[in-house]
């Protein structure tokens, strides 16, 4: 009775657990990381990445407008939103490279991403074509 006295004169100590309790779950509503945060680090997927060969390199239009440049840091996947940056890691080397992505594709095979010439060199040698990757979402 002294220590309820001292801190909340007139709470009765059921009561002061519960609002105890209350202020935990309240603070920790505020703590650490948030769920959608939790789920963006998760990997998109991992599969096949290749690039875009150097004969389209300012030719052709991506999907949303821009010229295509073998050089930039770029990338086209089937349904992310336009302007999403990827973290992409080759799965054998552990090598990533940071993309932004501006068009839709891959549509052959199994490949889940076509990177710039520039990006995929990055991470791989251009010779190898293909190469297993992980996408993370940024």
């Amino acid at each position: 009775m002294l220590k309820q006295a001292i801190f909340l004169p007139g709470l009765k100590p059921r009561r002061l657990l519960q609002l105890g309790l209350a202020l935990v779950c309240l603070l920790s509503c505020f703590s650490g990381s948030t769920e959608a945060e939790a789920r963006a680090r998760l990997p998109v997927s991992v599969g096949l990445a290749s690039y875009y060969n150097s004969r389209f390199h300012g030719k052709c239009c991506t999907a949303n407008g821009e010229k295509v440049n073998i050089y930039s840091m770029t990338a086209a996947h089937r349904s992310l939103p336009f302007g999403s940056v990827v973290r992409v890691t080759n799965l054998s080397n552990s090598r990533s490279v940071v993309v932004r992505i501006n068009d839709r594709g891959p549509y052959g095979g199994s490949r889940i991403i076509d990177l710039s010439q520039a990006a995929f060199q990055r991470i791989a040698k251009a010779k190898k074509g293909m190469v297993r990757v992980r996408l993370d979402l940024l």
